[in-house]
């Protein structure tokens, strides 16, 4: 009797040190599944519109991801990431600004890709006519042309490299505005608070204030590309990857295209 007793009691402490020793294993995997992840994409100012209208089709798949967005000029966004500000995707409006945190060891190796292309456009308030080239900018009635910050805004950047090419840079510089991102270019030119503006043909598109005079010769810039790539110290690498393919997929690109984005 006293044997059975023993072992009795041997198995039911064996039993529970086996329930304990795979508790240990098993509960924490399924606390992590379930747990919720956000990420933070800083991203072009000019993608707002697009990315906006993928976060939640993105999320009805993964509801345990939520996407929060950081939009501004890509130099600026570039120049938060270098000081550590928090940042899991970085997409910019020019690969410059990627190529530098490349070399400085910030973006997670293999993650970098082409996510879209765009044009630069000439855009003048809706009611504003006589208005037919790029040159028409050296003209008199001119008085304010709005473009992107040419150090921190890749469309001010482009901007100044058409206008350069043009040889009329130096005649039009007295009469530039410069913002911080290209969305305010585009605010200025409807506003009227400027008589012009470069702003890609995306920007263009979902505005019913302006008008698009010309699209910049490719030639004459750098190409229009938006470079993403996870950033290296996130805390969410998986999740991030994730999302960064689901840029890539036909659904990401259809929305993409709708804006008027051009696929790479």
């Amino acid at each position: 009797m006293k044997r059975r007793q023993v072992l009795s009691f041997f198995g039911t402490a064996l039993a529970s040190l086996l329930l304990a020793v795979c508790s240990t294993f098993i509960v924490p995997s399924v606390v992590t599944a379930q747990s919720n992840v956000t990420l933070l994409v800083s991203a072009a100012a000019s993608l707002k519109d697009a990315l906006e209208e993928i976060k939640p089709i993105y999320q009805q798949s993964k509801p345990n991801v939520n996407i929060n967005y950081n939009f501004g000029a890509s130099g600026a966004l570039q120049q938060q990431i270098e000081q550590g500000a928090p940042a899991d995707i970085f997409i910019s409006a020019g690969k410059r600004q990627v190529d530098a945190l490349e070399q400085k060891g910030l973006l997670l190796p293999g993650t970098r890709s082409v996510l879209a292309k765009n044009r630069l456009v000439l855009v003048v308030p809706k009611n504003v006519t006589g208005i037919t080239s790029l040159y028409n900018l050296k003209e008199s009635k001119i008085k304010r042309i709005a473009i992107g910050e040419p150090r921190s805004v890749p469309a001010g950047q482009y901007a100044q490299q058409v206008l350069q090419k043009l040889n009329i840079w130096w005649q039009v510089s007295s009469k530039l505005v410069y913002a911080n991102n290209v969305r305010q270019v585009l605010a200025a030119v409807e506003s009227g608070n400027a008589d012009a503006g470069l702003v890609y043909a995306t920007d263009a598109k979902i505005s019913d204030k302006v008008k698009v005079v010309v699209a910049a010769d490719e030639k004459y810039h750098s190409p229009i590309v938006y470079p993403l790539a996870v950033v290296k110290r996130t805390k969410n690498a998986s999740a991030a990857k994730e999302f960064s393919q689901f840029l890539s997929s036909s659904q990401a690109k259809g929305i993409l295209k709708k804006y008027g984005f051009i696929l790479p």
